[in-house]
């Protein structure tokens, strides 16, 4: 009422993304709303009763929201692919080759990224883009930089034989993920795909998961106390991670992370079919 006596329009913080893929849609949506805004708050000053006017401020938030919401759902539906993540020899350019063909094949331990479309299982289930990234330390970085504004969910590939002895550089390559500013923002579900589960000593996924959180808290109280230049990620617009005087657990990010034990290779070698029902029932679910 202030407001309408001093007959100005009321600020509206409204912000869109910054990301080239929607950036002309957000300006265009933005314009629209706001002449909208302006030519309603002129008719409304005309009210004199304050009931009336507050039932139709009430109108123009709702109306607001409404258009906010939708220009969030569509931010989320123009990301469509699943970056397939985790170190070397992990599994992950099988599981993408299993998942387009359903066959083995010899892979090579990849140096560019490798992409995809992929027909998720279902009759009217969309197609995402599968997107294989590099898992050796010197490009990981690049190649998810390249991809991340595009993810609509994560999995990251453990290798669960060679789990015991790579749990530092797992953990690692997670916090990184974890920590990213652009994919805490996003919040894409994460699934950490526990690999070569037909192998005798592979690692359960509840002892990977209790592993992998202890080895995060320890990463979190080094890099806390460390100045932001020596932290050791050498990483530029990061987050911390966790919440503050709490012990950290992998259900306290935004994003929803679930853990599966698969197998790429299958339990009868090179001519047996894999086992990832799991993962492509999850990969159905977030699509």
């Amino acid at each position: 009422q202030r407001a309408a006596r001093a007959g100005t329009l009321p600020s509206v913080p409204l912000s869109w993304s910054k990301d080239p893929a929607g950036a002309g849609e957000g300006k265009m949506a933005g314009a629209s709303v706001q002449l909208y805004m302006e030519s309603l708050w002129e008719e409304l000053k005309e009210y004199q009763e304050p009931s009336a006017f507050g039932i139709a401020v009430a109108v123009v938030v709702v109306l607001l929201t409404i258009v906010i919401f939708i220009l969030v759902r569509s931010r989320k539906s123009s990301r469509r692919a699943v970056l397939l993540t985790g170190l070397c020899d992990s599994g992950k350019t099988l599981l993408c080759c299993r998942l387009l063909s359903g066959k083995f094949k010899m892979t090579h331990t990849s140096i560019t990224s490798n992409s995809a479309l992929y027909k998720v299982k279902g009759d009217k289930a969309p197609a995402i883009t599968l997107h294989d990234l590099p898992g050796h330390e010197s490009l990981r970085h690049q190649y998810l930089e390249k991809h991340k504004n595009d993810a609509r969910a994560i999995v990251f590939v453990v290798d669960s034989v060679s789990f015991q002895k790579e749990v530092k550089d797992v953990a690692e390559f997670l916090y990184m993920l974890l920590t990213d500013a652009v994919i805490v923002k996003n919040a894409p579900p994460f699934l950490i795909a526990c690999n070569k589960q037909d192998v005798t000593m592979a690692k359960s996924a509840k002892l990977i998961q209790q592993q992998l959180e202890k080895e995060l808290n320890t990463l979190r109280t080094i890099r806390s106390g460390a100045p932001k230049a020596l932290d050791g990620s050498g990483i530029a617009g990061s987050v911390p991670l966790g919440r503050k005087g709490k012990e950290y657990d992998l259900s306290q990010g935004p994003m929803k992370i679930e853990f599966a034990e698969c197998s790429v290779r299958g339990n009868k070698g090179d001519e047996g079919e894999a086992d990832i029902s799991v993962l492509e029932t999850w990969l159905v679910k977030v699509a």
